[in-house]
């Protein structure tokens, strides 16, 4: 817009609607927020095993949310379950994350049926049976341990990345800033995972 009461007529704002770069860079904080998570996941990474949990945990998070019927609380369980995750491998080393997490999947999917939560079919069912096929994957991986389960959670994190963006799309179920950073997470882990397997 060309400023004429100051008589600088050369000077042209920007338009007052266009969004600033630190607007835009603070809307994407989902993705930054998912790379630093992935790296700190990927530090250190030997096996398969050790994202055993995070797939794990990434799948419980939709279906506990669907349980409670509340998209906002995907981020406190977020944190529940990486809490989980920190605490069974200091107070009980010798269980893996995965099989902890699995459990509070199964409590959450009795919740959820004891609090009518089973309709919508794409809410509790639906994640019910996501999560029964992603544990499985991240059981697996636990108990097959080497090679085979560093690429098997890989793809199983690469699923439910796809997983992250149909809900990223139709912004059900869980809130649209947990979905893409989920995303970044599993997408960045999986490949993390696959350089450590390819390396030997």
């Amino acid at each position: 817009m060309i400023d004429t009461c100051s008589g600088h007529g050369s000077r042209i704002d920007a338009p007052s609607g266009a969004p600033s770069h630190g607007r835009r860079l603070r809307s994407r904080w989902p993705v930054l927020a998912g790379m630093v998570a992935a790296g700190l996941t990927a530090y250190g990474l030997a096996e398969g095993a050790e994202l055993a949990p995070v797939l794990t945990a990434s799948a419980l998070v939709y279906l506990a949310a669907a349980a409670l019927r509340k998209p906002a609380a995907a981020w406190p369980l977020f944190w529940g379950a990486f809490a989980v995750i920190a605490l069974a491998k200091v107070m009980v080393p010798a269980v893996d994350p995965t099989w902890v997490l699995l459990g509070t999947a199964l409590a959450a999917v009795v919740y959820g049926l004891l609090t009518g939560a089973a309709r919508p079919a794409e809410g509790l069912p639906l994640q019910t049976v996501a999560m029964a096929g992603f544990g499985l994957v991240a059981a697996v991986t636990v108990v097959a341990g080497a090679e085979f389960g560093a690429y098997l959670v890989a793809a199983g994190l690469l699923g439910h990345a796809a997983w992250d963006v149909r809900h990223h799309r139709t912004g059900k179920v869980v809130v649209r800033s947990l979905a893409e950073f989920c995303f970044v997470l599993d997408a960045l882990a999986a490949v993390a995972m696959v350089i450590v397997a390819v390396r030997g």
